[in-house]
């Protein structure tokens, strides 16, 4: 099975040796189900898209709304939510680098009366969830060009050279240091005061082009590029490249196991332009048409994970998501940098293209996935489209795809913590199913950020149950109620850093 750890191996091997338990495979479902993989999922700010549900709310129904979507997040085995947290040079938190987004109260720079941003950390790592902040970069407004428009705390209106028109939005220009200055010191300052797991972008960097309209950015290329780059598209790859290099080495001297990930558009480039990209005739590139150097960013070590948007089915003409997903596999063979993949709930049962009819097309692309030795897993949008339910999407992950929990893939180019063995004290058998009672190492209270349970029934291999968040108390339960098999069930227990590595496994309890 993919992804499986050393230590479980191991207790395995022990259980073997002993007569105790026979080798059983899990029963495939959307391909086989993974020990390690990434279940994330997108709750979009912008335009009320996911959460709040709408501007004006007040706080607690704020809060209420997001409790209810983590609920609707753990039912369907996720393991991390990207939650947009600046979404058009503003912020869900106080900065000084961006206003109150309008999205919370319906006004630009109004406050709400609570810091949005440390709440949905904190209810997040509650659930033992990854966090991770949904940043966009250069997109200041969606559907206006009057930066008097804009509260009067923005930033734009203190900088208008810093901001350009294009179509019917405003934007921080790319090609102005003081701009990428201004972005990477206002990531820094979430990474700093939040306890986020990752800082996240997605495909906006350039913006996507409007035929017949080039974006306003001459003056810069002349003040800054021409004497440097012999085309204006060269320097403008050359400073999204400089924003992103500048913002990993920003987050990991605040703090080094804080992740780095992109999600681009799904195509770097086709093979008609480069024979080294994907057999694919897509009408937007990348290098192209958004100036985002994907490749770059993987060979030189500038993100810590990449999740490509393959947007489309399996064998669509245009742009095949199996012919992408085999590209962007290869893209990150052997290199420090995980893919997930993109995937595009918001399609299901759209007939626009057939294939997204069907109600095993989704099923398919994630089994597609678990085949490549280089796909980690998947990230979903949206959380709202998954909770529409099409085709039976949300159920099917509930009891078919991710029946099961998988961990994060470890990241080990960011660090390892040598976590102790944590010991199961006591184990016993109630009405309710069975309660254990861990107890974390002495000396490695501090470094465990969550336990992993895993349980064995008669005949059958070891498998994750759950995990559960360390508390302040040395000593914690867990219940496990959902036990379909009768008889003795075996369990054992590891730490687990928050970089998702493990500890050796505890002495094994078993409760008959």
């Amino acid at each position: 099975m993919k992804g499986c750890r050393f230590s479980i191996i191991w207790f395995l091997a022990v259980l073997l040796t002993a007569g105790i338990f026979t080798v059983s495979a899990p029963a495939k479902a959307g391909g086989t189900q993974a020990e390690r993989e990434m279940r994330a999922v997108w709750i979009a700010s912008v335009t009320n898209i996911d959460w709040p549900s709408k501007k004006g709310l007040s706080p607690d129904q704020q809060k209420k709304e997001y409790s209810k979507l983590l609920d609707d997040v753990q039912a369907m085995g996720m393991n991390a939510v990207v939650v947009q947290i600046k979404p058009t040079a503003d912020a869900f938190y106080p900065s000084d680098y961006g206003p109150w987004s309008e999205y919370l109260t319906g006004t630009q720079g109004k406050n709400p009366g609570y810091d949005p941003l440390a709440f949905l950390v904190e209810e997040t790592h509650k659930r033992n969830l990854e966090f991770h902040a949904w940043f966009n970069p250069y997109r200041i407004t969606m559907n206006h060009t009057n930066l008097n428009a804009l509260s009067d705390d923005h930033p734009a209106r203190s900088h208008p050279d810093w901001v350009a028109a294009y179509g019917n939005q405003l934007y921080y220009n790319p090609g102005i240091p003081e701009v990428r200055q201004f972005i990477t010191d206002g990531i820094k300052e979430v990474v700093s005061r939040y306890d986020i797991d990752a800082v996240h972008m997605d495909d906006y960097f350039y913006p996507y082009k409007i035929a017949g309209k080039e974006f306003p950015d001459q003056a810069a290329y002349e003040r800054y590029g021409k004497a440097h780059f012999a085309s204006v598209d060269d320097w403008r790859r050359d400073n999204v490249n400089q924003l992103v290099k500048e913002i990993n080495q920003a987050i990991k001297r605040e703090k080094s196991y804080v992740k780095f990930g992109i999600s681009p558009f799904g195509v770097w480039r086709n093979a008609a332009d480069d024979p080294t990209g994907s057999k694919t005739a897509a009408g937007v590139r990348n290098y192209d048409d958004l100036y985002a150097d994907t490749r770059e960013w993987i060979q030189k070590g500038y993100i810590d994970y990449i999740a490509p948007q393959i947007y489309w089915s399996i064998g669509f003409k245009a742009a095949a998501y199996d012919v992408l997903a085999d590209w962007w596999g290869n893209e990150v063979k052997n290199r420090p940098v995980h893919l997930y993949i993109g995937q595009a709930a918001y399609k299901i049962n759209n007939n626009a293209d057939p294939p997204w009819a069907d109600p095993e097309e989704y099923g398919r692309q994630i089994a597609l996935n678990r085949e490549s030795a280089w796909i980690k897993g998947s990230m979903h949008f949206s959380l709202k489209d998954l909770n529409r339910n099409p085709l039976d999407v949300k159920n099917r992950l509930i009891n078919d795809m991710y029946s099961r929990p998988a961990l994060i893939p470890e990241m080990p180019w960011l660090g390892h913590s040598a976590l102790k063995k944590p010991a199961v004290k006591r184990a016993e058998k109630n009405a309710s199913g069975n309660t254990l009672y861990i107890e974390d190492a002495k000396s490695n209270g501090k470094k465990t950020a969550y336990y992993a349970i895993y349980r064995a029934e008669k005949g059958k291999r070891p498998y994750l149950v759950d995990t559960v968040r360390k508390t302040a108390s040395r000593t914690q339960t867990f219940s496990d109620t959902d036990i379909q098999a009768k008889g003795a069930c075996t369990y054992i227990v590891t730490s687990v850093d928050r970089l998702h590595h493990e500890s050796r496994p505890s002495s094994k309890r078993t409760v008959k």
